[in-house]
């Protein structure tokens, strides 16, 4: 695997994993039947929530990896 198709991967992966948490958000407000602007709400925050987490999780496995190679 070449370094563009691991970079390509890793920001499919990042784009679905972002977009999966901000579903989440968004139909947790549709659950309750909350109005428009609180469903855009919660799709926005969880698409917030996603990145950081996204980048919490990656930042943690290369931490990880970096150990294993010592």
């Amino acid at each position: 695997m070449s370094e563009d198709d691991r970079r390509i991967g890793m920001n499919r992966l990042r784009y679905v994993f972002v977009g999966m948490v901000a579903a989440s958000g968004a139909m947790v407000a549709l659950q309750v039947e909350a109005s428009l602007l609180y469903i855009l709400g919660g799709l926005v925050g969880g698409a917030v929530a996603g990145a950081l987490l996204w980048a919490y999780l990656v930042h943690a496995f290369r931490q990880g990896s970096s150990r294993e190679r010592r």
